[in-house]
């Protein structure tokens, strides 16, 4: 989930991209340096006690200010948790706090149940006033359907000196990070929202009910992309290709088929049905059936049969035929 929300806050502007970890740290950033992103320079910060949100970007500030030394420009504070955000939505967020000159703009969202979402409230000159938590929220404010998705972008000459002044009196005895708008609001200065057109995007995945609604998005996402780039899939309902996979146009996957990692697959090549492809190179015109290729390298117009396993490693010549 975290690469996905590393890819969509990156843009040809982006200085670096911090992330805040916490339990089995270590585990995490090995994950997360082994993906092949196309993320900045990528940085890591440690929260040593779960204090809440505030408290996390508190525990990044210093990074924060070592890649950013002048303290110009502006920094998008994004949960994890909220893989189906895309670029288009972060970068519509940020040309709306800077058009606006806004020292914080929050992306909002309208839903038909807003419970268990921080509720927006706005002040008469149509500022966010603040943002109230669920649980400490009044019985007026929580008929409020606007909320808080938790994507923020804050200028960074100011996130500082405004999380200092965060407290902890609240129901959790935590750091909200939503305090902030509170902060700078109070302060005079522009606290500005932008609602995402499509609520869904900001979802977060805190069960695996809701990872598993979250995959079949990105799922459908990726399909789509490929389809409209000229590859031909006999069910994309049951197709699954991995984020890294790279496929060129002529290519067609059968139904069942699994390309998983960071795979590649040259035009006229054919996979499936219910063919697995990992980590592996299928050249032009290449054929797998119902197969499992993992680590393998295929030249063009090779041919490996149904129940046939190819294992790390494997290098088939041109036009090579492995059948069970």
């Amino acid at each position: 989930m975290a690469y996905h929300v590393m890819v969509a806050t990156t843009t040809p502007e982006s200085v670096a991209t911090i992330v805040v970890v916490g339990h089995e740290a270590l585990w995490v950033e090995k994950v997360l340096r082994e993906c092949d992103n196309d993320v900045s320079q990528l940085f890591f910060a440690e929260q040593r006690e779960q204090l809440g949100t505030g408290h996390a970007v508190m525990s990044a500030l210093s990074v924060v200010d070592e890649v950013m030394p002048d303290r110009e420009g502006d920094v998008i504070i994004v949960p994890s948790d909220t893989p189906l955000l895309t670029r288009s939505t972060v970068a519509a967020l940020v040309a709306q706090h800077r058009a606006q000159s806004a020292a914080l703009t929050v992306l909002t969202a309208r839903v038909g149940n807003p419970s268990g979402y921080g509720r927006i409230v706005r002040g008469r000159d149509g500022k966010v006033a603040k943002i109230v938590e669920q649980r400490d929220a009044s019985v007026d404010e929580q008929a409020i359907t606007e909320i808080n998705t938790g994507i923020m972008v804050v200028r960074h000459n100011m996130l500082g000196p405004a999380l200092r002044l965060v407290g902890r009196q609240n129901s959790q005895n935590e750091y909200y990070l939503t305090d902030l708008v509170d902060v700078l609001y109070r302060g005079g200065h522009i606290t500005a929202a932008c609602e995402v057109a499509d609520a869904t995007e900001a979802a977060g995945v805190n069960d695996r009910e809701q990872l598993a609604s979250a995959e079949a998005v990105l799922r459908q996402r990726i399909n789509a992309q490929w389809l409209r780039a000229g590859v031909t899939m006999g069910d994309p309902h049951t197709t699954y290709i991995d984020s890294d996979a790279q496929l060129e146009a002529e290519v067609t996957l059968w139904p069942g088929t699994v390309i998983r990692g960071r795979t590649t697959v040259a035009a006229g090549a054919e996979l499936g049905p219910n063919a697995v492809v990992e980590n592996s190179v299928i050249g032009p015109r290449s054929r797998v059936e119902s197969a499992t290729v993992l680590g393998t390298t295929l030249g063009a117009d090779c041919h490996v049969g149904s129940y046939v396993r190819l294992d790390e490693g494997t290098v088939l010549a041109d036009g090579t035929r492995v059948l069970a």
